[in-house]
């Protein structure tokens, strides 16, 4: 009877003990509350675009500076570029303060195709809707811009399916396949048509403290070698009245 009862109070003290050990051994549930939330939360921006374009300066020149840009494929970005080169276009609110659209307004972009190093793009009549003095300065702009773009180095424009060759109004006879030997903000020290030199140098222009880059394409009758122009270009300083500057020092020599 004493061993029955023995056997009963061993066998309970060992289930309570393999209970203790459930318990222990079991995970507790843990409550969390707002308090224990990390509060402090990142906030990652979009990464900004930005490109450079060839934009009218208050000072009527070409002028290199950039805009906040939303797409990467070539095709996608060259569209856009030129939406925004165009007057009260869709996309003018991309223009930063100091400079203007120089494509005339209702300018229509049919069609952008690229292929190799060529892009070619086809416009609407309206590209033409412009004074003469600035008929030269639109294809500048449409070319110095689009070559911009990696791996673009040639343009070819279209009006209404036709290769512009001739601009209508100062009769200026154009290639086929346009490059930026085109020039740009032209300047002319010839005195004859021997020995011509054409050599692009950049200036810098000022809006309310901000710099850009302004080239100017300069035609000469030399034989110097053109980084030797540039050098004394830059030195010189640029034709007077032209609001440009250089910070290379007039005392520069190329050695």
């Amino acid at each position: 009877m004493l061993k029955k009862i023995y056997s009963r109070k061993i066998l309970a003290s060992t289930a309570v003990l393999f209970a203790l050990l459930l318990v222990y051994l079991v995970p507790k549930e843990t409550n969390y509350s707002l308090k224990d939330i990390p509060q402090k939360l990142t906030y990652v921006d979009k990464e900004v675009l930005k490109e450079n374009i060839y934009l009218l300066d208050s000072n009527k020149y070409l002028a290199r500076t950039k805009v906040t840009v939303d797409n990467t494929k070539p095709e996608l970005l060259a569209k856009e570029l030129l939406q925004i080169l165009i007057k009260d276009g869709k996309e003018n609110d991309k223009i930063p303060s100091g400079f203007q659209a120089i494509l005339p307004s209702e300018t229509r972009i049919l069609s952008i195709g690229i292929e190799n190093n060529l892009i070619k793009v086809d416009f609407s009549k309206e590209l033409l809707n412009i004074d003469e003095k600035y008929e030269e300065t639109i294809i500048e702009a449409i070319v110095f811009t689009l070559t911009e773009i990696d791996e673009i180095e040639n343009v070819i424009i279209y009006v209404e399916g036709d290769i512009l060759t001739k601009l209508p109004k100062s009769k200026i006879n154009l290639p086929s396949t346009l490059n930026r030997n085109i020039g740009i903000n032209k300047e002319y020290e010839l005195k004859n048509f021997k020995d011509v030199t054409c050599v692009t140098v950049y200036y810098i222009g000022d809006y309310n403290d901000e710099y850009y880059y302004v080239p100017v394409t300069k035609y000469m009758n030399t034989d110097k070698e053109k980084i030797k122009i540039i050098i004394e270009e830059l030195a010189s300083g640029p034709t007077y009245g032209s609001n440009l500057m250089s910070f290379l020092n007039s005392n520069t020599k190329l050695l």
